[in-house]
């Protein structure tokens, strides 16, 4: 019985573990990365829910600066998007005066933060090649222009706070904007996770 015992306690130990090396177990997934991150965010659920399309291309050392650039890719792809909606508001027939020029004005906004949006994903392909000082340096000018982008959006949806323009373009424009700014509050919370990551020595180029 003993050796019987001893048998079965191998192939336990055994099972444990196969089950866990090969099963990768023992490293967290892409999606768990993604989960865990996002909780550092403002809007969790749309944070995973936005990312979890490149949860295949988030993987190896360099997950959290990957993770990163997702995040300010799906900023930029919305805001663009946003950004095409509301020059299309502009010629309305409808429109009023008063939004009109706060279309316009938010048109202005909007170009600024696709540029910023842009800028800050060629900071990181930067930060990709290079090391210490210059990494740090490309990692400061991205948390920048992201933080500039979102300034840039909220600029825009404040332009609608007047109460003499409730209708439906304010409405179209300020449900887009919350949406749009909010994905781009989540892209800068996870730069500031990454910034944050490497000068703890967390993550390191």
């Amino acid at each position: 019985m003993e050796r019987v015992g001893f048998y079965l306690l191998v192939l336990v130990v055994t099972l444990r573990y196969t089950t866990t090396v090969n099963g990768r177990a023992a490293s967290p997934t892409a999606m768990d990365l993604i989960r865990a991150s996002c909780k550092t965010t403002l809007h969790a659920s749309l944070c995973v829910r936005c990312l979890s399309s490149y949860a295949g291309s988030i993987k190896g050392s360099n997950a959290d600066h990957l993770l990163a650039k997702a995040a300010i890719s799906v900023s930029l792809n919305n805001t663009k998007s946003a950004s095409v909606f509301i020059s299309k508001l502009s010629r309305f027939s409808g429109i009023k005066p008063r939004e009109y020029q706060a279309v316009k004005d938010c048109i202005s906004t909007m170009t600024n933060s696709v540029a910023s949006l842009s800028q800050s994903v060629q900071e990181l392909d930067q930060m990709a090649r290079t090391r210490g000082h210059d990494f740090e340096w490309h990692m400061s000018n991205a948390e920048t222009w992201v933080a500039s982008a979102l300034t840039n959006q909220n600029i825009c949806a404040r332009g609608f706070d007047d109460s003499s323009m409730n209708g439906h373009v304010k409405n179209a424009v300020t449900g887009r904007m919350v949406y749009v700014s909010q994905v781009t509050s989540n892209a800068l919370a996870l730069v500031n996770r990454f910034a944050v990551r490497h000068r703890k020595g967390i993550h390191r180029p």
